[in-house]
């Protein structure tokens, strides 16, 4: 089975690694794997290839930034050709960015079905451009593998049949429990000075906090109180310190600020807070499997499973409401761990299952 695989973002390398584990355990697959290179930070990127033993890609279609519309059709113009002349058996995509939506289209219009990892959530905001990405390859691809129960509540009850619905699990937790061992490992809380001691862990990056002027200043004022507390490490979106900038905003002195981390270390600086504060989806699910406290600085979230689990919490923009949030957080005793179902280091497996299952009704000879 020849399968295109499309990764565009860093989210994506952690829930497409799996899948490539997985397929190089199988001769039934062939895999070719497009980077869109909608995040195109060659540095970052070269580093989640190596470190999630993912192949490199076979092709890099270098499209780089602009706004979604430029994104998105360029994401298609660039796409076309390769699937044309690769002729898969179907397109897999994961998550919910622009490259994700826009190959999914491109694959559909071409006759080739698509596979959507990740399918189902929805946060009910077509403010979002995510959600907006989510509807839209729902809608038209063929195999939808789901990580939570929420989400197949949610195809269904917009019209997809039942045998197109597929309850796997989390292809992001298959990674996080992979690469445990090694995560700790890394150096990182010894390289802050942080070994041994509590602290929070900080990411701002979705538009609707960064990109407006009446919302972001408030946010650094609910930070700025809770560091008073605890220390808090803040990896630096490049959206976000690009507002910062636009904005004439000054960052704080007292956060610790660094540079976007690769997985290991990143994964050891969230496995071993003491809060996490985070407009991020995939944070949302990867603290609720590691039993810390997250607090989600959006009014919503496509991910309700990690509400209902007890370790995430929807605190908004209001600065009074994180900072009491927060205060409470950590004054309280950690949440236990309630990992969701499925959510087991086999969602990766479960997929390919799936697609096994179809290449062999489909090569059947009929008796």
């Amino acid at each position: 089975m020849k399968i295109v695989a499309v990764v565009g973002a860093r989210p994506n390398f952690m829930k497409i690694a799996p899948l490539f584990w997985e397929m190089r355990r199988r001769p039934c697959f062939d895999p070719y794997l497009v980077h869109t290179g909608q995040h195109y930070d060659e540095r970052m990127s070269e580093l989640f290839f190596k470190e999630l033993n993912i192949p490199r890609p076979d092709i890099n279609l270098e499209v780089g930034s602009g706004s979604h519309a430029v994104q998105t059709a360029e994401v298609m113009k660039r796409f076309e050709p390769v699937v044309l002349e690769q002729q898969p058996d179907l397109i897999l995509v994961v998550g919910d960015v622009n490259s994700t939506a826009a190959c999914a289209l491109t694959s559909v219009k071409l006759g080739v079905p698509v596979g959507h990892v990740e399918a189902g959530l929805r946060s009910f905001d077509r403010s979002m451009p995510e959600e907006v990405n989510r509807i839209v390859t729902d809608a038209i691809s063929r195999w939808l593998f789901v990580t939570e129960p929420s989400g197949v509540a949610n195809l269904q009850q917009e019209g997809i049949p039942d045998e197109q619905i597929f309850l796997v699990g989390n292809t992001m937790i298959d990674t996080l429990m992979a690469c445990r061992e090694r995560c700790e490992r890394s150096p990182i809380l010894e390289e802050l000075s942080l070994d041994g001691q509590a602290y929070a862990v900080l990411t701002l990056h979705r538009p609707a906090n960064v990109d407006d002027a009446t919302v972001l200043p408030g946010l650094l004022k609910a930070i700025e109180r809770l560091q008073r507390d605890v220390p808090i490490v803040f990896p630096v979106h490049p959206r976000t310190r690009k507002a910062l900038m636009e904005q004439g905003l000054d960052l704080l002195p007292q956060l610790l600020l660094t540079e976007p981390m690769g997985y290991l270390d990143f994964m050891k600086l969230l496995s071993h807070a003491r809060l996490v504060l985070t407009d991020s989806g995939g944070i949302q699910e990867e603290t609720t499997v590691l039993g810390v406290p997250c607090l989600t600085l959006r009014k919503n979230t496509e991910r309700p499973i990690t509400l209902e689990q007890g370790t995430n919490r929807l605190v908004g923009q209001d600065a009074d409401h994180i900072i009491a949030a927060g205060m409470h957080a950590l004054a309280s005793a950690p949440p236990s761990v309630c990992v969701p179902h499925l959510w087991d280091g086999h969602a990766a497996k479960r997929i390919l299952d799936v697609l096994v299952s179809h290449l062999m009704s489909r090569t059947a000879v009929p008796a």
